[in-house]
């Protein structure tokens, strides 16, 4: 298993260009399983969790073909369901949370579907609910073995339906939605997850004859066809990266300017930077971030501190949580951070007190930094990357660290971010990777 080593304390310099979304990939390449038709899906990010899926389509039976570094065409013209069943299924499966969105395609196009209980990043419960009682509302029936740790489902007659979720999760409303899209009857999902991935979602899967309308609202109605046609297909930017890199160049006194980012999908993320005082330019499409010696946090009319929470979208993505409770360390004031989500997500500021930060660790939620205002420079540790995204935000606390960090595990951050040390390299960045 490889490491980062880093040399921080270096100011950088540039232009990046982040990758092609990496939640939005797990879902369309699920998609590509509703359609016997070819269907081109472009910026794809080289990253494990999508090469994973994208293996796992190929062990399916879809035919596979690699057009460029970025653009791959899937053909599903035959799906091996009983490839579901077998051992070498549920190893794959299992290691990767991605793959319960092939749940609803195969259960669409053949009625029946058995998957294991899914792994990912170990950052508290991540229960599934919300898929099997959306799929049992559309009339499908599913078993739990215990012993196998197998989920099996039988959706002979899957017939529309209205159905109100328990929550609004992004996953679990993509794959009910990728199960409705060929129901019978008309399905109305209320508290769906809106997320510019599932409008993304949304938009591919009406371009191939999907009858959806409500796109963008958590109340998304869908007339079920008789079947879907190929199309073309491009990723959005990843609104995660950037986000990341805007907290670098923060963090790290650099200049730096990220390119592509379709702005318009981005939501609340520039403006929560801006709160934290991060200068944030926005020009054209892209977004330049200038070198600060110093950024202030705001507080509230009254002057109470701030709060930073995450929130379904339009709020702000708990997936960034990690990487601005880094950049408050070195910012002026005081700021809390409450991951409303995940319960386990937080617990890796343990490593940023080693480091010198000053956090108080409230309860697995909450966290509350007091900002070092440059005073103090975070100081470089051996330390190890828990998950994608406290990986990353421990990547950048070392990049704008005194001395040498080095980070293991990092096989956790090259599941969603793609040649990572190449990118910042290019930056100007002091980082190479080590057995």
């Amino acid at each position: 298993m490889s490491s980062f080593r880093i040399r921080g304390g270096q100011s950088l310099k540039g232009e990046i260009i982040p990758q092609g979304a990496k939640n939005e990939a797990l879902q369309v390449i699920c998609a590509t399983l509703l359609t016997s038709e070819p269907v081109t899906i472009s910026n794809i990010p080289n990253i494990l969790d999508v090469n994973k899926l994208i293996e796992l389509v190929k062990d399916l039976g879809a035919r596979v073909e690699k057009l460029a570094d970025d653009t791959y065409r899937f053909s599903a013209g035959k799906v091996n369901v009983d490839f579901l069943k077998t051992e070498d299924y549920k190893k794959k499966a299992a290691a990767l949370r991605g793959s319960i969105m092939l749940l609803g395609p195969i259960l669409a196009r053949y009625g029946k579907a058995s998957i294991p209980k899914p792994g990912g990043d170990k950052i508290g419960r991540r229960r599934l609910d919300t898929h099997f009682l959306g799929f049992q509302n559309l009339g499908a029936q599913f078993n739990y073995d215990a012993n196998e740790n197998l989920f099996q489902i039988d959706a002979t007659h899957l017939k529309g339906t209205y159905m109100l979720l328990d929550e609004a999760s992004v996953t679990g409303t993509a794959n009910i939605l990728m199960a409705a899209v060929l129901a019978k009857g008309t399905t109305t999902i209320y508290n769906a997850a809106c997320e510019p991935y599932l409008q993304q979602l949304c938009a591919m899967l009406n371009r191939m004859g999907a009858k959806i309308s409500g796109v963008g609202s958590n109340l998304l109605t869908i007339e079920g066809v008789d079947k879907l046609n190929g199309t073309d297909h491009t990723l959005l930017p990843d609104m995660i990266e950037i986000g990341s890199f805007i907290g670098l160049a923060a963090m790290t006194q650099s200049d730096i300017t990220i390119k592509h980012c379709r702005v318009d999908m981005l939501g609340l993320i520039p403006e929560t930077f801006r709160r934290l005082g991060i200068k944030v330019e926005i020009q054209g499409d892209d977004i330049h971030v200038p070198a600060q010696a110093q950024y202030e946090i705001e507080t509230y009319i009254d002057g109470s501190i701030l709060n930073i929470a995450d929130a379904p979208w339009p709020g702000l993505t708990p997936d960034l949580l990690s990487v601005i409770l880094v950049i408050c360390t070195q910012a002026k004031g005081t700021v809390l951070i409450h991951q409303k989500m995940f319960e386990s997500r937080l617990f890796f500021v343990d490593k940023l007190i080693d480091m010198g930060a000053q956090i108080i660790l409230c309860d697995p939620h909450r966290a509350t930094v007091i900002g070092l205002d440059r005073k103090q420079p975070l100081r470089g540790i051996n330390m190890s990357s828990p998950d994608i995204r406290a990986g990353v935000a421990l990547l950048i606390a070392a990049l704008s660290a005194q001395g040498e960090s080095v980070i293991s595990n990092i096989d956790q951050i090259d599941r969603g971010y793609q040649d990572i040390e190449g990118r910042l390299k290019k930056l100007g960045a002091e980082i190479e990777r080590i057995p």
